[in-house]
């Protein structure tokens, strides 16, 4: 294994950024890149057929041309629908996204749950098996949200999330029957922790928001402990697999972060 061999993040979009923050903070000498799906985004309003088909034959490309050691899928859309079709098709290891759940049911006094998603994610069997497992004597009440996926994305680019937009979403939460006794909310969607503290802004004070992300670092930093890393690591490289006015602005705020300059897959 070369040292300087990448980990590899997968998104349809930048949601997967809040699993890359988690991840280089256990390994800052991590080599990263980033490919977001902007021409396949959103995910979370596709078919499941068309993500089963689409994502292990594009992760296929990418792991053929930037040779990573390992690959995160950190896209909750995607691993519920794809997670199985990948491993089966990459000869590396491959780590998923799946809704805090768990640790969301740990966590909660009044043992009534909301997984606020995709509209993909929160149909999924998948979730249904996670809660009967680990929330079994909680309400888990679920959101599918393509609005929050886009106003994060704008976010990046540089736009003001509007606290209302942010306060409707999560009123598909709270106004369904027994959601005023929320007291954890998943966010089972990697681009949601982008708008923590636009969530926090309008939920009601002591909600808590769990995510997968810090999980998935830990988990990355398992698989690869005895590994090699470069004692200065690159820039992260940020891939699009399309390039336009949206993902430019999106570059230029990373660029303020040190990551590379866009390239299009």
């Amino acid at each position: 294994m070369l040292e300087d061999a990448p980990i590899l993040f997968f998104d349809s979009g930048v949601g997967g950024l809040s699993v890359v923050a988690p991840a280089r903070a256990l390994l800052p000498h991590m080599p990263v890149v980033y490919a977001a799906d902007s021409a396949g985004f959103p995910y979370g309003t596709r078919t499941e057929a068309e993500i089963a088909g689409r994502v292990p034959a594009l992760l296929g490309r990418l792991v053929e041309r930037y040779r990573p050691r390992l690959v995160v899928i950190a896209c909750n859309t995607a691993s519920t629908i794809a997670l199985a079709a990948v491993r089966a098709a990459l000869d590396l290891p491959v780590v998923g996204t799946v809704p805090a759940i768990r640790p969301a049911a740990a966590l909660s006094r009044t043992r009534t749950i909301g997984v606020l998603g995709t509209e993909a994610t929160v149909r999924q069997p998948y979730v249904d098996d996670l809660a009967a497992r680990f929330a079994a004597d909680c309400v888990v009440l679920r959101h599918g949200s393509a609005a929050l996926v886009e106003l994060a994305e704008d976010a990046l680019a540089g736009a003001i999330p509007p606290p209302e937009r942010i306060a409707a979403e999560l009123d598909g939460l709270f106004g369904q029957p027994g959601g005023d006794r929320i007291d954890v909310i998943v966010n089972a969607c990697t681009h949601f922790p982008l708008l923590a503290p636009d969530l926090l802004a309008v939920a009601p004070a002591g909600m808590t928001f769990v995510d997968g992300g810090p999980g998935i670092a830990r988990r990355v930093a398992h698989l690869t402990q005895d590994q090699d890393w470069p004692d200065v690591p690159p820039p992260p490289r940020l891939v699009f697999t399309r390039l336009g006015a949206r993902e430019a602005a999106i570059g230029a705020t990373l660029a303020a972060r040190g990551f590379a300059p866009p390239e299009a897959l």
